[in-house]
């Protein structure tokens, strides 16, 4: 086995991983702001790679499916918030993840009633069609857009979070949303702003995938026990274990695949033990957070 296909795989992990961190990454700041468990995400996350496939064959243009898709189900989270969350703040944090559980199967099965049972195929945009020459190997050019994407989407929301008035109101509502509604601050629509962020991030995820994947009602199931299991590794909450753990997961997954294929499912749960084990709140996770 030889250097460059060892290096191409660890390269196709980082791709996987950059998706595993765009749905953690929603999921973690919408448990690290509001405290709620949303068990729902993977099925936005198909319900936001159904939308871009609906936007990408009515306008002919998957780049209006990127566009559109992740800003129309964000918006559908926040009516999920307004709607279904808000009222059980306050409540036992087993009521929201009820809730959301429950709601994952209706958005499910309301995607079955519309589009039925079979996988729909994502057709790879032409201008990302083909492979490129990284000089240890030829990679796929749609999946080196994909990593691109992610970063930049990084890149703007630490600068959002860090270098903006709402993403100070972010940070500082995360540890005291009292203190926040004593200052002023209009806390519930700050926590409709950021789940439909979260809501947003998960679908953006969805179309992402898409291509390298058919487009079914039950493909966000194993995303969510992925980005659980990124999130409780990464540290419950922790926006920067959400991208370490997400990327760690996606290389596993992806040498463990060409090493021992047999093993490759099992392996971040695997990982997920032994980080429990040895620290207990994840890798940049708070103790007590969860």
């Amino acid at each position: 086995m030889d250097a460059e296909l060892i290096a191409m795989q660890l390269f196709s992990g980082v791709a996987l991983g950059a998706i595993l961190v765009m749905v953690a990454l929603g999921l973690s700041i919408i448990f690290g702001m509001l405290g709620v468990v949303n068990f729902a995400h993977g099925a936005l996350f198909m319900v936001g790679a159904y939308a871009g496939l609906y936007v990408a064959t009515l306008t002919g243009s998957f780049w209006w499916g990127l566009l559109v898709a992740p800003l129309a189900v964000g918006a559908f989270g926040m009516l999920i918030e307004r709607v279904l969350i808000r009222p059980l703040y306050g409540r036992s944090i087993d009521d929201p993840l009820l809730l959301t559980f429950g709601l994952g199967y209706v958005l499910v099965e309301t995607v079955r009633i519309l589009f039925g049972n079979e996988g729909m195929p994502f057709p790879t945009p032409p201008e990302l069609a083909g492979v490129a020459d990284l000089g240890i190997g030829y990679f796929p050019i749609y999946r080196l857009f994909v990593v691109g994407v992610v970063a930049v989407i990084l890149l703007l929301l630490w600068l959002g979070l860090e270098k903006t008035r709402f993403g100070l109101i972010v940070r500082a509502g995360a540890r005291d949303p009292q203190i926040m509604r004593v200052l002023g601050v209009d806390v519930a629509r700050v926590w409709l702003m950021v789940f439909g962020l979260g809501v947003g991030l998960t679908a953006l995820g969805g179309v992402l995938a898409a291509p390298m994947r058919s487009v079914d009602p039950e493909m966000g199931t194993l995303v969510l026990a992925e980005a659980f299991v990124v999130t409780v590794i990464g540290g419950m909450g922790s926006l920067v274990g959400a991208i370490v753990a997400g990327l760690l997961i996606g290389i596993a997954i992806s040498m463990t695949a060409l090493f021992a294929p047999e093993m490759a499912t099992i392996v971040m749960f695997a990982l997920m033990a032994l980080v429990l084990l040895i620290r207990p709140q994840g890798l940049f996770g708070k103790p007590g957070r969860a």
